[in-house]
C-alpha cells in the first residue's frame, strides 16, 4: 500500500488504456480507482492502529498517505475520528 497506485500504473498493470481501465474498474467495483485505493489504505491504517503500536506518522507512510496530516484528514472524513482516538477505542492488542 505504500507504493504509488495511480490510474496510469494500475491500467498498465492490467494491460489496458487508462480510459478502458477506469470504465471497467467502475463497472466492476462501483467506484473509481482512486476511491478504491483510498479505502484499502484506510482499511490497512485501521488494522495497524488496532494491532500495532506504530506511531501515526509511520502508519501514514506504510499505508501510502505520505504524511500524517493526509492520513488524519482522510481518516476523519471516512470514520469521524482521529487515528489516535480510534486506536484508544479499538486497540486489539493483548
Amino acid at each position: 500500500m505504500d507504493e504509488e497506485l495511480g490510474v496510469d500504473r494500475l491500467a498498465a498493470a492490467a494491460h489496458m488504456s487508462r480510459r478502458s481501465f477506469v470504465r471497467a474498474f467502475k463497472a466492476s467495483t462501483g467506484t473509481t480507482p482512486a476511491a478504491w485505493v483510498r479505502s484499502r489504505r484506510l482499511d490497512e491504517a485501521r488494522r495497524l492502529l488496532e494491532t500495532t503500536d506504530l506511531p501515526v506518522d509511520r502508519i501514514a507512510a506504510a499505508c501510502g498517505f505520505g504524511n500524517p496530516v493526509t492520513l488524519r484528514q482522510n481518516f476523519a472524513v471516512a470514520f469521524g475520528s482521529t487515528p489516535s482516538s480510534y486506536r484508544r477505542r479499538f486497540d486489539a492488542r493483548p
